[in-house]
């Protein structure tokens, strides 16, 4: 099997590509099917055309890395940004900020100016496990998708003051998954993977998965003290090409009516449009608050 979906609406069905179709499969949702370890056809075809791609699943936790290319570092450091890109940054991203192929980023006007975007290889764990080695790791790994990082930079900037970030990257419509699940079987070394993200047609971030300072396997081993579930994500941390760490940061920041296309070898590409708060709610924004981290 190699590209898992979910599709339809509300918590939408389970299905793998078929061409142009999607073979329906007999699990109500993406996690249960991993935490069952698989599941049968239905025999039921769904064409593709005629439904809608989902958020490919909704995990138990999602472990978030950041720091892991150390081009990102590097980028970082000519251009001064406030604090110095680490490596094993790792927290919990907000599952309720999760969204799906083709789904709007909603730009909070009142919370951010400096709306960025990074391009992420993300890990769908198979099985239940805890404390284990690098050595064992891969046999945790079910498959891979792509991630889009949405960041808020000047929010961003003000929580890294205290030493740690979340909300920056936390807010609704910022955690972008899909646009499926490609097997473990036929990504045979995840790193060795182009990487790429566009916006508007112009390319923004190119590098490799083998740039990583910190191996998958090591990635995966270090966060098992915390424990996994069947269908929980792991990403894998930025690369190089971020708007806010340009020396252009301003013209480059994300605005409503741009499209994001975040493309990773093997896998496929990720596309979301960004719109404007009133589009997305049909309302004006809420008043701006108070900038981050001011006191």
């Amino acid at each position: 099997m190699t590209k898992l979906v979910t599709f339809g609406e509300g918590q939408g069905r389970v299905g793998a590509l078929a061409g142009d179709e999607i073979a329906v499969l007999d699990v109500p949702t993406m996690r249960e099917y991993f935490e069952q370890g698989g599941a049968a056809p239905t025999g039921e075809r769904v064409a593709l055309a005629s439904t809608r791609l989902r958020a490919p699943i909704i995990p138990k936790k999602f472990f978030h890395t950041s720091g892991n290319f150390r081009e990102h570092k590097t980028e970082s450091e000519r251009v001064a940004w406030s604090h110095d890109i680490a490596p094993w940054i790792v927290f919990f991203q907000n599952l309720d900020a999760i969204i799906g192929p083709d789904d709007p980023i909603i730009y909070p006007e009142h919370l951010t100016n400096e709306l960025d975007y990074e391009l992420e290889l993300a890990v769908i764990i198979g099985k239940a496990g805890k404390w284990f080695g690098p050595e064992e790791a891969m046999d945790y790994v079910a498959g891979y998708l792509i991630f889009n990082d949405i960041t808020a930079r000047d929010i961003q900037r003000g929580e890294m003051r205290s030493g740690i970030f979340s909300f920056c990257k936390a807010i609704d419509t910022f955690c972008p998954l899909g646009p499926w699940i490609v097997t473990a079987d036929e990504i045979p070394d995840p790193h060795n993977l182009r990487m790429e993200l566009r916006v508007n047609g112009e390319l923004r971030q190119e590098s490799h998965s083998g740039r990583m300072s910190v191996t998958i396997p090591e990635i995966i081993a270090q966060y098992s003290a915390l424990g996994y579930s069947a269908g929980d994500i792991i990403s894998t941390g930025t690369v190089s090409g971020v708007a806010g760490f340009s020396p252009d940061a301003a013209a480059l920041y994300l605005r409503p009516g741009d499209l994001i296309e975040a493309e990773i070898e093997g896998i496929g590409v990720l596309r979301n449009p960004v719109i404007s708060w009133q589009e997305g709610h049909g309302a004006p924004p809420p008043p701006r608050v108070r900038p981050w981290g001011e006191t």
